[in-house]
């Protein structure tokens, strides 16, 4: 698995700071905060992300059955500290079979919900939160309208939480239907649930 920081959008490479910049720069999208290669499911991953992180870091609890967490992912430097975070469940689909769901917190502009999406922009796009809302999640008592991005490649998401961006992908897009059975999202900032783990989702190096 490689160690070097990638662009959160197209996982290509960066090239690092240097005396005349800060920024950690991607040949097509400019400066960027840098993806960190994924952590692995376990606390000790789970504390180095939250003690970086300046969005939330989502988990669905109580999680739906069966589910467990698979993994961790952040963009963003020292200077910065985690501009986005990223949690990876696994578990069955609600259709039957395997499923994987990754749920994105981040900073407009960064991209790495959608490059989960396979969306082209940094944000939802055009049209995005226009109609009704496709689905809802709960945060603090408090319902979070969820829109579906156009993709074919994953059953996804888009919501507004805390200022920021909330993604939720799924695969396969059929596992989408997961998204109706009113997940509650608590951020592991300011919760400590006794979270148990999986083995590592290779979807968040994807």
């Amino acid at each position: 698995m490689s160690t070097a920081p990638t662009c959160p959008r197209c996982r290509g490479p960066l090239q690092p700071p240097s005396v005349w910049s800060s920024a950690w720069i991607c040949s097509v999208h400019g400066e960027v905060p840098p993806f960190t290669p994924s952590r692995r499911p376990c606390r000790e991953a789970l504390e180095a992300v939250r003690s970086r992180a300046r969005v939330p870091v989502w988990v669905p609890w109580p999680l739906p059955p069966g589910w467990l967490v698979t993994g961790f992912a952040e963009a963003g430097d020292e200077r910065s500290g985690a501009l986005a975070t990223a949690v990876a469940l696994s578990g069955p689909s609600p259709v039957g079979g395997p499923a994987d769901l990754v749920l994105v917190a981040e900073e407009p502009g960064v991209g790495l919900g959608s490059s989960y999406a396979g969306l082209p922009g940094p944000d939802p796009g055009d049209g995005f939160g226009v109609s009704a809302p496709n689905a809802k999640v709960e945060i603090d008592g408090h319902p979070v309208s969820m829109w579906a991005a156009d993709t074919r490649t994953a059953a996804a998401y888009a919501g507004e939480a805390l200022a920021n961006w909330l993604w939720a992908i799924l695969w396969p897009d059929t596992a989408g239907l997961l998204m109706l059975e009113g997940l509650s999202l608590r951020d592991l900032r300011e919760t400590d649930p006794d979270l148990p783990y999986g083995a590592l989702c290779p979807r968040l190096e994807e």
